[in-house]
């Protein structure tokens, strides 16, 4: 197993991971109660905060949503009273993308900002990197959070990292073919984008000395024929990685990429059906539930991701205890279709795609007929290859869905988290 951040933790027994992130958990509330107006709030409510002997006493704290942040920066702005130190003490200002509305503002302290390189340097350690790498991050190092902490991570790791901001799709790939690249991160569709720019330009992709990728901002790593994709393209291995701006970065893909592994190290994981709150029994899929444990200017605790995941239990052939989510992150509860009974998510779509080398990119249209959702596709493939498309969408979902071929390149192309869903449904009185 590759030397990590955790190296004892990652293997220790369960009662010894969560006795740690017990008292992890017990001294973060007591640095935050005296100071941090918004959970003094929700934790004080009933005249005194919860008392936690034992994780199972998690449930004892009220969740955390997104649109609880965002309505208390709206009335104490500009960030908020989810601040347990006074605004001098914060050293970074990011954003979330802003791709499903208004942005949440966070802020960071020095410490906290170590905290995220810290984890960053876990996702690198457990793929394989080390500092004799050179990794190149292709990202546009804007307010959006993305790939900052990945770069710190990198110097944390003590390897030479290229930033690949400013630049347009050939730029990076002369660049990493220039500094020799070892190591590229990105998006998933942004690995297909380069790949796909490289074959225009007569780049052999296999002559670059790239080894590893890793990915994150949306489902696509940890999807099987994606992620086959991306390897094939690259001629590296590609590894899946999550994180989200007002959470931090918890999951990291180990070299069995069975799934994503949670850093139980700097986070509590819980996986609960949405409509009860309830744990789900091993195999099942339901909502995953994060606590930070070392990001206490500026706390998450038990926060609603809205992420769907597959509750994967705690072993996996690598030999890590940390809990397994075996295919990463499933999709959104707010992105799942329901078409003809059948409960469709775009990462199913997505896998059956990607199955096929024609197919360059594609559009997920979806329409309704009264109370009735419909999806339809787009795809940038030879109309020849439509029937065989739709056959295997009909034996993976049971479903007929219409396919239509249009020409390569008439479909946008995504360097951050791609939007391929088009949502035409005509809202109902």
């Amino acid at each position: 197993m590759p030397q990590s951040h955790h190296p004892r933790l990652e293997t220790a027994s369960r009662s010894l991971i969560e006795e740690r992130q017990l008292a992890r958990l017990q001294l973060g509330l007591m640095r935050i109660l005296p100071r941090n107006g918004f959970y003094e709030r929700k934790l004080m409510a009933n005249g005194q905060a919860p008392s936690l002997s034992h994780l199972r006493d998690l449930s004892r704290l009220p969740f955390t949503t997104k649109q609880e942040l965002l309505a208390d920066q709206e009335q104490h702005p500009l960030y908020g009273e989810n601040m347990t130190y006074a605004l001098g003490e914060y050293v970074r200002y990011h954003q979330t993308s802003g791709t499903t509305g208004q942005p949440l503002r966070v802020l960071d302290t020095a410490e906290s900002w170590k905290w995220w390189a810290d984890c960053w340097k876990t996702v690198y350690q457990a793929a394989g990197v080390t500092r004799d790498d050179v990794i190149f991050i292709a990202f546009g190092f804007g307010p959006f959070i993305g790939f900052w902490a990945a770069y710190e991570g990198a110097k944390s790791l003590g390897a030479l990292v290229v930033p690949g901001g400013g630049m347009d799709s050939l730029q990076r790939l002369r660049m990493m073919q220039d500094v020799q690249a070892t190591v590229l991160v990105c998006t998933p569709s942004y690995a297909l984008r380069l790949a796909e720019v490289a074959r225009q330009e007569g780049i052999d992709l296999h002559k670059l000395k790239v080894r590893i990728t890793i990915h994150a901002g949306e489902p696509g790593a940890s999807i099987p024929a994606t992620r086959r994709r991306i390897e094939e393209a690259w001629g590296a291995k590609a590894y899946d990685h999550a994180g989200m701006s007002e959470m931090g970065a918890y999951g990291f893909t180990c070299e069995r990429q069975q799934g994503l592994h949670v850093n139980e190290g700097e986070f509590i994981a819980e996986i609960l059906d949405p409509r009860t709150n309830q744990p789900v029994p091993l195999g099942e899929v339901g909502e995953l539930v994060l606590t930070n444990l070392g990001r206490w200017g500026n706390p998450a605790l038990r926060y609603r991701t809205g992420d769907l995941v597959r509750n994967g239990g705690y072993s996996c052939p690598c030999g890590r205890a940390f809990l397994l989510l075996p295919g990463g992150i499933l999709g959104r509860i707010d992105d799942m279709l329901i078409v003809r009974g059948v409960n469709l998510y775009p990462s199913a779509i997505a896998d059956i795609l990607h199955r096929f080398p024609e197919v360059a990119e594609y559009r997920i249209i979806v329409t309704n007929n009264g109370p009735l959702d419909e999806v339809a596709l787009q795809v940038e493939c030879p109309s020849s290859l439509v029937g065989e498309i739709q056959d295997a969408l009909r034996a993976a979902f049971g479903l007929r869905i219409p396919v239509e071929a249009v020409a390569e390149g008439s479909l946008p192309r995504f360097e951050l988290k791609a939007k391929r869903v088009e949502d035409r449904r005509r809202r109902m009185p």
